[in-house]
């Protein structure tokens, strides 16, 4: 076992030591054991790497066999975006659900169980929470990851879920500042742009990581926007003005500062991944998360010589990639201190996350609504996922309705006759008709129009942003897609 890097030099170390990198497999390949031994850090997580707690417990074991205060991420926000769970659902509903509630120790509970559950298999570091202010309803990468519009709300209760995933020992990464609420493009495409002024922005976007500084979040990730208000010229991630003026100095805040991933195309299709490392790291960035899509060695290699050489051209100071190397291995000292932290705090509450959709749950209900208590036709119309949340992750109200009422059927569709091919697959069927943020989709609100003047009692689960009126003879809002809030519109469908 090894702590420390052996055979590289100082400067070539400090390098590998602010990457986080991805790798495939649900066991570390030889070059990133190898890389641990030089210097690197960090090690980022995905769902192609996890199988079962029992796996990813083993997988972390093997990376801590190499070196001891490995940084072991997590992309873990629970509800739409989670890792853990990625074959399954979410056994904890996300952000937009808790927002909902807005009961801050509830949000606390829930993320002090989440913790524990990546405390147990040996993840220490999570990417999360959102303290995006969703202040833009058409947003197509935030939504239901984040707590509300209302920037007070936000602010409290991403403090709480700071408080309650560092009280077990997994340290917080408070994402995206300064603020990815308001953009109606997906980073991981196109560079975003928020174009209001600089009042608005303290007011808005900045207080939820006010309110996570105060509450010690260990790390704060940054958001590849442009954001002119606060620099005409760079995103944030690149931006000196917004990590090291405003973020830094204005905010007062002293931890570690992550990239969000750099192989997105706001940074990879304008400036390039190695340009953009660089630009990074010289702006205040600390550490730079990559491994999305990019899994190998030969990024980091790219990366690790890309930083390296600017240091030896003069374009990237020395000083500022040792200090960036120090924070890093600062936080895993954090991480690493007190094992014990992570039994520490309350019991274990499995039940929590269940307990939080239900009481998520909006329903809206017609005086001619009549209870489902025949096998219903589940229609699921599905939007294209985005990237941060995936296509793997199941979503739905099908499975739990079929437990509760056997025999249900179910499909998917999309596009413009959605409807009509509702109507014919249900046949004499009830119907239930799931949706995903039906606001920001016309073909789903067309097939809507087209079920409800042919079916008045379908009964519609929105399990995006609710922002379209409701409608049906049952309208379910659960704030989210996790595998609980299925559950929770499932048992409010059959009476359970």
């Amino acid at each position: 076992m090894t702590t420390f890097a052996r055979g590289t030099d100082t400067l070539t170390r400090d390098a590998l030591t602010v990457l986080q990198p991805g790798f495939t497999g649900t066991t570390a390949p030889d070059w990133l054991l190898r890389r641990l031994g030089q210097g690197l850090a960090s090690v980022g997580l995905f769902g192609r790497n996890i199988a079962s707690p029992e796996q990813l417990a083993a997988l972390t074991a093997q990376l801590r066999a190499e070196r001891e205060d490995v940084l072991v991420a997590i992309d873990e926000e629970g509800g739409d975006v989670t890792r853990l769970e990625v074959r399954t659902g979410s056994s904890f509903p996300g952000n937009h659900a808790l927002g909902a509630v807005d009961d801050v120790e509830l949000t606390r509970q829930v993320a002090a169980e989440l913790g524990r559950r990546l405390a147990a298999c040996g993840v220490n570091f999570n990417w999360a929470p959102s303290a995006d202010v969703n202040s833009d309803p058409d947003n197509p990468v935030i939504g239901v990851r984040s707590f509300g519009a209302d920037a007070r709300l936000v602010a409290r209760n991403t403090a709480a879920y700071v408080t309650g995933l560092q009280s077990v020992g997994v340290a917080a990464c408070t994402k995206h500042f300064p603020g990815h609420g308001d953009t109606a493009v997906d980073s991981h495409h196109a560079m975003p742009r928020i174009d209001v002024d600089a009042a608005v922005l303290a007011e808005r976007e900045l207080a939820p990581f006010r309110a996570a500084i105060a509450a010690g979040t260990r790390a704060v990730m940054s958001a590849h926007i442009l954001v002119p208000a606060l620099d005409p010229e760079r995103p944030a991630t690149l931006s000196r003005r917004i990590l090291t003026d405003l973020l830094r100095g204005e905010l007062g805040y002293d931890g570690l500062i992550v990239t969000d991933g750099m192989e997105m195309q706001a940074i990879a299709g304008t400036y390039g991944i190695e340009r953009g490392s660089v630009l990074a790291v010289a702006a205040g960035a600390d550490a730079i998360c990559v491994g999305g899509g990019l899994a190998d060695d030969d990024i980091v290699l790219r990366l690790r010589d890309a930083l390296v050489d600017a240091v030896r051209s003069g374009e990237l100071p020395e000083e500022r990639l040792a200090d960036a190397a120090e924070r890093v291995r600062a936080l895993a000292r954090w991480t690493a201190a007190d094992p014990a932290r992570t039994r520490a705090g309350d019991a274990a509450d499995g039940d929590v996350g269940l307990r939080a959709a239900r009481r998520a749950l909006k329903a809206t209900v017609a005086e001619s609504f009549a209870p489902v208590i025949e096998p219903p036709y589940v229609a699921s119309f599905t939007p294209v996922a985005n990237i941060a949340v995936g296509d793997e992750t199941p979503w739905g109200v099908s499975a739990e309705l079929l437990r509760l009422l056997p025999g249900t059927q179910t499909g998917g569709f999309a596009g413009p006759d959605a409807g009509n091919q509702v109507l014919e697959a249900a046949g004499a069927r009830r119907i239930v008709a799931v949706v995903r943020d039906e606001h920001r989709h016309p073909w789903m609100a067309a097939a809507l129009d087209t079920l409800l003047k042919a079916r008045p009692d379908t009964v519609v689960v929105e399990m995006g942003v609710p922002q379209a009126a409701p409608r049906g003879a049952l309208h379910l809002a659960t704030h989210g897609a996790a595998r609980v809030c299925g559950r929770a519109a499932a048992e409010a469908i059959a009476g359970a």
